[in-house]
């Protein structure tokens, strides 16, 4: 099985390099410098990252990822490159389980943010581990907005969330990817419907 995990991890990494520290991604208000900051909190520094998913530990999460970034920009990289291998998300079930959809969204944050950029052509299999994960997250995303939507992705299959959809959103599964965590500016996809327009949606 492809590690696409950690593919997407290491293409992230080169790109963060080859970009500098103050571009632009589509996490507002993120510089890349921001976004590789969050990358190793949410590996290294527990304690931090559940501010992600507490708010009352959410300033306390953000004070340690902004003294994070104002490391120097390789050292902050390189870390995020190398997983910590006391860190769970290391062994390889969880790693896919978690880090698959992840990196890969944070790669298209620094690919996509700036103008003139264009999907990558993804590989079938890469393609299908994203679908995987989209199935549970995506399902869980939209649950919570109380949208009644079916996703589709031609080729992996559909889901339906919500009572007697009236909603169809299709496209590939990367592209789903980015839409269903709240890139939906910048995915490539096809809403049929309205029951999306006023939906703010994240992962």
């Amino acid at each position: 099985m492809t590690a696409y995990a950690q593919r997407e991890r290491r293409l992230l990494a080169d790109l963060l390099l080859r970009l500098g520290p103050d571009e632009p991604t589509l996490c507002e208000g993120w510089t890349t410098r921001d976004l590789a900051a969050h990358l190793v909190v949410r590996e290294r520094r527990p304690d931090a990252a559940v501010g992600a998913m507490l708010p009352p530990l959410r300033g306390y999460g953000e004070r340690v990822r902004r003294r994070t970034a104002a490391r120097p920009y390789a050292e902050i990289v390189h870390e995020m490159r190398t997983q910590p291998w006391w860190n769970p998300m290391s062994s390889p079930p969880l790693d896919r389980a978690l880090n698959t959809l992840e990196f890969f969204v944070h790669h298209e944050d620094a690919r996509r943010g700036r103008p003139g950029w264009e999907p990558r052509e993804l590989e079938p299999g890469l393609e299908a581990a994203l679908w995987r994960n989209l199935k549970l997250t995506g399902k869980l995303s939209l649950r919570r907005t109380g949208a009644a939507v079916t996703v589709e992705a031609p080729r992996y299959g559909s889901f339906a969330v919500g009572d007697s959809p009236a909603t169809t959103l299709s496209g590939p599964p990367g592209e789903l990817a980015l839409f269903l965590t709240g890139r939906r500016e910048h995915a490539r996809v096809t809403v049929d419907g309205t029951g999306l327009d006023e939906v703010r949606l994240s992962i």
